[in-house]
């Protein structure tokens, strides 16, 4: 259902100017949030399960904030000046110190790291299409964001305003310089899935999500931002669905190592991707496809196959896609909102329903009019709100 709110119920931070300026914005206007948040992690298995039991928690995190800062030091003085800058100003702004605001930077990466935690957000779904498959003929991104309810209650919709560069609208967290997803004035969409990777950068690096902030903040076309984020060093594992105003759309999968850009098969308009890589070259840096979580994961996952979850619904989606011949953004709606074959939600339906991962947060955008819609719950339950950049 589509609804006329204004654009205060949809963006709650706007930052504009210099880099730490945007951060400062940031930090202020979401100082409750990110509060919340600092307070939440005692309560992220994830992030628990590292801890020595003879360590006391506030030890144990302010090591981890030392560990953050020291990892993300150089590749954010190195690579990402600007980022470094509106971190600083985040920290600044939200009262709660930089190696706080690094550390919450700094578990993206590792909750998509088997080697961590083996706490990758196990789902998350991206379909695009275009040209013969939109109603409209303009491109379409519907994306549904699958992870911790714990954690929905500090999402965001940011407009950023960049001195000198693309305003952007940016789905993130409260705590984060980087975005999720997001569209900028130019018509570039990027949406971002989590993967499950195994190979390490061969030094320090900084997060994908880094990566999209910057794409957006300087791409106009799919091309332009597929070359951007692969020419940056990263950590951690990815899949980007990736459109724009002129009616590209392409899937770029992402190790800390390796890249490769899909796109849609001679004559087809559409595109969808999960938590799985498709290239046999991404495949030999995935973790192994018979994998399965140990005692070491959330105790949710254990003995469960990693790629379980991803392999069911690339296969929906496919056969979705299939019986569906042009979708318009409810038609779409529609297909991230399935419960399978048989009607039962679960964790390897499109809208997940699981013990751990949930779709918390469903979102769609339109490049070519810059509109965004978005709903901070289940794709079945959605209702949606609608902006405009």
């Amino acid at each position: 259902m589509l609804s006329t709110p204004t654009r205060s119920e949809v963006i709650e931070v706007i930052c504009e100017g210099a880099a730490r300026e945007m951060g400062l914005a940031q930090g202020a206007a979401a100082k409750s949030k990110i509060h919340a948040a600092r307070a939440a992690l005692a309560e992220l298995e994830a992030f628990r399960m590292q801890q020595p039991r003879w360590l006391p928690y506030r030890t144990y995190r302010w090591l981890a904030e030392r560990r953050a800062s020291r990892f993300l030091e150089t590749p954010l003085a190195r690579d990402f000046a600007d980022i470094q800058q509106r971190l600083i100003g985040i920290a600044e702004g939200s009262g709660i110190g930089l190696g706080a605001t690094l550390l919450f930077n700094a578990l993206e990466p590792v909750l998509s790291s088997l080697g961590g935690c083996t706490a990758c957000p196990g789902a998350c779904s991206a379909v695009a299409v275009r040209g013969s498959r939109s109603a409209t003929g303009e491109p379409m991104i519907a994306r549904n964001f699958d992870y911790l309810p714990l954690i929905q209650p500090f999402y965001l919709v940011r407009e950023s305003r960049p001195k000198g560069g693309l305003r952007a609208l940016e789905f993130t967290t409260a705590p984060l310089a980087g975005a999720v997803d997001g569209m900028n004035e130019a018509g570039l969409c990027i949406t971002y899935n989590y993967g499950f990777t195994t190979d390490e950068p061969p030094e320090a690096a900084a997060p994908i999500s880094m990566a999209i902030t910057e794409a957006l903040q300087r791409c106009r076309t799919v091309e332009e931002a597929a070359a951007s984020i692969q020419s940056r060093r990263r950590w951690g594992g990815g899949i980007l669905m990736l459109a724009d105003a002129g009616g590209d759309i392409a899937s770029l999968e992402l190790s800390s190592t390796r890249e490769f850009l899909r796109r849609p098969e001679e004559g087809a308009d559409a595109l969808s991707h999960t938590n799985a890589f498709s290239s046999p070259h991404m495949r030999e840096v995935q973790v192994p496809w018979n994998a399965v979580y140990t005692s070491s994961a959330p105790s949710p996952l254990r003995e469960r196959r990693v790629h379980q979850s991803s392999e069911t619904r690339d296969q929906r989606f496919a056969q979705l896609l299939s019986e569906a011949d042009v979708l318009d953004p409810d038609g779409l709606a529609a297909i991230m909102a399935d419960h399978g074959s048989d009607g039962k939600p679960s964790d390897t339906t499109p809208c997940v329903h699981g013990d751990y991962w949930n779709t918390t947060a469903c979102l769609q955008f339109f490049p070519k009019t810059r509109r965004m819609r978005v709903s901070y719950s289940s794709a079945c339950l959605a209702n949606f709100k609608d902006v405009v950049l």
